[in-house]
């Protein structure tokens, strides 16, 4: 069955084949018709499996017809990375229609936002955090929206988002279609979608196992040595794009650093960069100016990069669900992929976990060569941070002091800073 079977118009045709789209995915199949149909839909799909286009094209194909120059649909995301995603392919499968989508999210100036949205924005591609803002300020206005779309709403609830959800969903018109899309479905996420869909189409793609294309394997190896067992595991790979997860941005960001100084092409992504460096990191990845990416999972949320060849869980993932969204991200577009993940002795339980939800062994592999018994330091000196260097507070003068009272006063004066156990100052702050 091909995309004609949705009888889409020939304007968004026009932009499924300038894709290359010639067979549509099993979420596709299930979910286009009743969102033509403008039925509320909850699809559970994991990444890469089509879900975004899902839900573009019976949008492009209902605001086709009807007004223009106003806010008709708003698709919420969690991160700015995924909602730039989510815009590029309006624009690509809209091409044709002169329908206007814009993106809203913060870490950059809102005015050219307003803009847009003055312009006659009828998609909204937003965070929730700068959506808010937007409302607040009244520069958004979102009385005749129609459609409204929950993208990856179990990320959403990680990073917090769910009071933000709920007072943008205050300010919408009763009157809507809703769409929620999540790769999983915990109750926080079941009790969401009882609230904000109406008599729902539940379809779902690949919910609890990860994509058959990738081939797992795991790396036994100590904490200490798993920097040195990565160099060594590049060494003996033939690779083309590599996706490294690290647990914390310090971690990401250090082992970006070594990679780069030991001659690979590599950026790290984490989320005390700034929106340009991001996007840049972004990018340089997609266009193969860096091989190698590290990032940690909230700053990977929205990366779509169909020639991810590997992804190496440089740390284990929390949860199953995480190893299943990070080895998501390869074995893509009918390609085969490879999921690396570095384990110590306290990963086991976690490791038991996928694989039951693989449903088999997980192969454990020895690099051949490599000095596993290699003692750990006597302290971290590889991801300790950084000591911060003493803030030398300028000498205050004093109108009048004796010598005794000057010698003294080093033994009296409290610090400034409460942190350092000593009592606040009672006078004023200069």
């Amino acid at each position: 069955m091909g995309f004609n079977s949705f009888k889409l118009d020939r304007k968004i045709m026009n932009g499924v084949r300038a894709l290359g789209y010639a067979t549509p995915t099993p979420i596709q199949l299930q979910a286009i018709p009743p969102v033509l149909d403008g039925r509320d839909v909850m699809g559970l799909a994991q990444t890469g499996t089509g879900k975004t286009a899902a839900f573009v094209l019976p949008i492009l194909q209902r605001l086709i017809e009807g007004p223009r120059g106003r806010v008709r649909t708003l698709i919420v995301a969690p991160t700015r990375e995924l909602a730039e995603q989510i815009h590029v392919q309006i624009v690509a499968l809209g091409r044709d229609t002169k329908l206007r989508s814009c993106t809203i999210y913060g870490g950059v100036s809102v005015n050219p936002q307003i803009q847009k949205l003055r312009d006659g924005a009828e998609i909204v591609v937003a965070c929730p955090g700068r959506l808010l803002d937007h409302i607040g300020q009244k520069t958004i206005d979102l009385s005749n929206l129609e459609v409204l779309v929950l993208d990856e709403a179990d990320r959403m609830f990680d990073m917090g988002f769910l009071p933000d959800i709920r007072k943008i969903i205050k300010v919408l018109p009763a009157k809507r279609q809703n769409l929620m899309f999540s790769a999983t479905m915990a109750d926080d996420i079941r009790k969401l979608a009882h609230e904000v869909l109406r008599d729902p189409i539940t379809v779902q793609v690949g919910h609890t196992a990860p994509v058959n294309t990738v081939a797992h394997a795991l790396y036994p190896v100590e904490p200490h040595l798993k920097t040195a067992l990565l160099m060594e595991l590049l060494k003996h790979t033939d690779t083309e794009s590599i996706l490294i997860f690290a647990r914390e941005k310090y971690r990401a960001k250090r082992i970006g650093q070594q990679l780069e100084e030991a001659g690979y092409k590599a950026a790290s992504l984490q989320g005390n960069l700034s929106q340009n460096r991001r996007q840049e990191a972004l990018d340089g990845f997609r266009s193969g100016k860096y091989q190698i990416l590290v990032a940690t999972d909230i700053a990977a949320r929205g990366i779509d990069v169909s020639s991810i060849s590997h992804v190496v869980n440089y740390d284990m993932p929390d949860t199953t669900d995480a190893y299943t969204h990070r080895i998501g991200r390869t074995g893509r577009a009918a390609k085969t992929g490879d999921a690396f993940t570095f384990v110590s002795r306290e990963d086991e339980f976690q490791v038991k976990s996928i694989e039951r939800v693989l449903g088999s062994k997980i192969e454990r592999r020895l690099l051949k060569g490599f000095d596993y018994k290699k003692p750990a330091p006597a302290r971290d000196t590889e991801f300790a941070r950084p000591p911060r260097e003493p803030q030398r507070r300028k000498p205050q003068a004093r109108p009048t002091a004796t010598p005794a009272k000057t010698s003294a006063a080093p033994r009296s004066a409290a610090p400034e800073r409460p942190e350092q156990g000593g009592p606040r100052r009672s006078g004023p702050r200069r």
